[in-house]
């Protein structure tokens, strides 16, 4: 009986994905059918009827951009859907673009002499030049994501980044930094949640080649909250051993004291704590950040956590809420990870496009 049902499902599928690829003039019969009222509603301009107050939230003003990735299908995007897509983030009031970053162990965005001869895999583009190009036609600021050599993966020791990144920040530098102006600053790509070894040492050392390279450009890092849904590689939904906010304020008042000198922002992921925590987690963050002369920022994750599958883009209310909490918090930007994938509307995901157009009528954006 289950193979049956998923033949019939399967069947069905096909017949859906068919009929999307039938010419619109076929549904032209003059008849009032639903092709055609949902022709019309698009015309009349119906929007949904919301219940709660509209632009209630932090706008999100930046979004990573994720060709280097190990767990998000790539789209195979060229230059022209890239223009697009900058397009589509410009209309929503998007102002910052960041790769997340140059390289992951052997895959790489810009043809790097120091990489390359590592054993790195040359590109077929060079997308930090295209990235640049396109932030300077759409007047956006863009940040360079620094290499990740997968070895801070592997060993748990942040230091392992170090090395190579001498020579990226260097390079990278002069290939780019002294060409372009809209080469605007670093993140420093290396992902924690707590104490973890080396990454005081690491995010100072790495911050302040950075800043001295480029004249003080500013630097930031996203690193996530050791929440309940912090369960990468554990096959669960929730983790019972999830960070409290004291212990979260206490780690982090010494990481801060270590890096706020040459880091000048921290934008935690927000989708590893539960929708009912994030007034408490946001306001030690902001708090934090403000002792430390440091800006606040969140990591507007819109793909959703709750889901056995990964990674579908977010139910609206659930980045609305966090949103929400962050414009509460007085956070100083948000960021998303990511709209290309979540919430484009060319996105391979169908659902990315209709999240775009739902955060588009909650913040009043036409």
């Amino acid at each position: 009986m289950e193979t049956n049902n998923r033949r019939d499902f399967l069947k069905k599928a096909a017949l859906v994905g068919a009929s999307a690829l039938v010419a619109p003039s076929l549904f032209a019969t003059g008849e009032e059918g639903n092709e055609i009222s949902i022709l019309k509603n698009e015309e009349n301009g119906l929007e949904s009827n919301l219940i709660v107050p509209k632009n209630n939230g932090l706008k999100i003003t930046g979004t990573f951009l994720d060709e280097i990735s190990h767990d998000i299908p790539h789209q195979n995007w060229g230059e022209k859907e890239w223009d697009m897509d900058f397009q589509h983030m410009k209309k929503i009031g998007i102002d910052t673009v960041v790769m997340i970053r140059s390289g992951y162990r052997k895959f790489i965005t810009y043809p790097s002499p120091y990489l390359l001869k590592k054993g790195c895999y040359m590109p077929s583009v060079d997308l930090v030049d295209m990235y640049l190009r396109l932030a300077a036609k759409y007047n956006m600021k863009f940040y360079f994501g620094l290499y990740d050599s997968g070895r801070y993966w592997d060993t748990g020791d942040l230091s392992w980044e170090i090395e190579d990144n001498k020579y990226v920040i260097d390079e990278v530098w002069k290939m780019y930094g002294e060409k372009y102006k809209s080469f605007g600053g670093w993140y420093i790509s290396g992902e924690i949640s707590r104490a973890t070894k080396g990454a005081i040492d690491s995010f100072y050392t790495m911050g302040k080649q950075c800043k001295d390279v480029s004249s003080g450009l500013p630097t930031f890092i996203s690193p996530w909250i050791d929440g309940k849904k912090a369960i990468m590689g554990t096959g669960k939904l929730t983790k019972e051993d999830a960070v409290s906010v004291q212990q979260h304020e206490k780690e982090w008042n010494e990481i801060f004291d270590g890096i706020h000198e040459v880091v000048d922002a921290c934008a935690f992921q927000d989708g590893h704590i539960d929708y009912d925590e994030l007034d408490a987690f946001f306001s030690v963050n902001k708090k934090l950040a403000d002792k430390y002369g440091m800006q606040c920022w969140t990591n507007a994750e819109s793909f959703d956590r709750d889901m056995p599958i990964r990674f579908l883009p977010i139910k609206f209310d659930k980045l609305r809420m966090k949103l929400e909490a962050a414009k509460r918090a007085g956070y100083d930007k948000a960021i998303t990870f990511e709209f290309s994938h979540f919430m484009s509307p060319q996105s391979a995901y169908l659902q990315a496009g209709n999240l775009y157009n739902r955060y588009k009528e909650y913040f009043e954006i036409k």
